[in-house]
């Protein structure tokens, strides 16, 4: 019983932790751009949140995948089956790996054995993934953290939108069938108002939209680029990597992809804090001078 009474003092440490970024964030404010960038990155633990959000990205698109495989028509099976064709470029021995999983033998054996199983393990993941973005928007921001109760449904939002979206990429990419050139057009817009509403809706709207908007520009620019670089990288390294090892190989390349893929993300919204609260521009965008307190019944929340 003593020692819990020591620890709320610890509460006070997170009062303290969050009173002393803001008050680095107001004194780099004023600072040079290159030195505001170099504390934002430092900051934001670039290549480790990378490496996470890919993990935890990669353990959430199997269960996916075998949930689209075993409870989906046919219909939504095959948009889904070509966008994942479309985003990675697949083709030869990967292209058969991956879409195999869109048509499983047993029928309506697999998805009695997969149910209610699968459906969990597809939150569980996914809520993952989730959570680790909202810690990169709130970092990128110098927000408190949001309390697991009131961000539990924006983690499940998150989660739903951004199926929808896999789903119909493979006709974006297309340009609904009107070819590469307006794809790459749909492409950018669908990528910023997707990460714009992501940045939005992670961080609990603490910030206003207009700020969030060069982070989302920045990152869909990103974005863009590497999807049409990987119709050059990914579909030859991958056949690589299964004739050399299997599908263990296809695990090695797509991690890696993925990767590359989060850094760009991470990147993206946390520069986008940064230009947007340079000069001119954050009078544009209306910009909060500082980050604003979040407080819960439980007490200030940690940074």
């Amino acid at each position: 019983m003593a020692e819990r009474r020591v620890r709320p003092g610890r509460t006070d440490w997170f009062r303290a932790r969050s009173a002393w970024l803001q008050d680095q964030t107001a004194t780099l404010r004023d600072a040079p751009f290159p030195r505001r960038l170099a504390a934002q990155l430092i900051h934001i633990h670039v290549l480790d949140t990378a490496t996470r959000l890919a993990a935890q990205t990669f353990l959430t698109a199997l269960p996916v995948l075998f949930v689209l495989a075993a409870f989906m028509p046919q219909e939504v099976r095959s948009s889904a089956s070509d966008s994942i064709k479309a985003v990675l470029g697949l083709q030869g021995a990967s292209l058969d790996e991956v879409t195999g999983v869109f048509h499983p033998k047993g029928g309506e054996a697999t998805t009695d054995t997969f149910g209610g199983i699968g459906i969990l393990v597809t939150l569980l993941s996914a809520t993952s993934c989730s959570r680790i973005l909202q810690r990169l928007c709130e970092r990128s921001w110098h927000l408190p953290h949001l309390s697991g109760r009131l961000a539990a449904w924006r983690w499940l939002a998150w989660l739903l939108v951004w199926l929808a979206a896999l789903v119909v990429q493979g006709k974006v990419r297309s340009g609904f069938g009107a070819g590469d050139a307006l794809g790459v057009v749909l492409y950018l817009i669908t990528a910023t108002l997707l990460w714009w509403w992501t940045q939005h809706l992670l961080v609990g709207g603490r910030v206003p939209w207009l700020p969030l908007l060069p982070g989302a520009v920045l990152t869909s620019a990103a974005l863009t680029t590497l999807a049409w670089a990987s119709r050059i990288y990914v579909p030859h390294s991958m056949n690589r990597s299964v004739t050399q090892f299997g599908p263990l190989g296809l695990v090695f390349t797509l991690l890696s992809w993925l990767i590359v893929l989060f850094t760009a993300i991470t990147l993206g919204i946390g520069v986008g804090y940064v230009l947007a609260g340079q000069g001119r521009l954050a009078v544009l965008l209306g910009t909060p001078e500082s980050p604003p307190e979040e407080e819960d019944a439980d007490g200030p929340a940690a940074p």
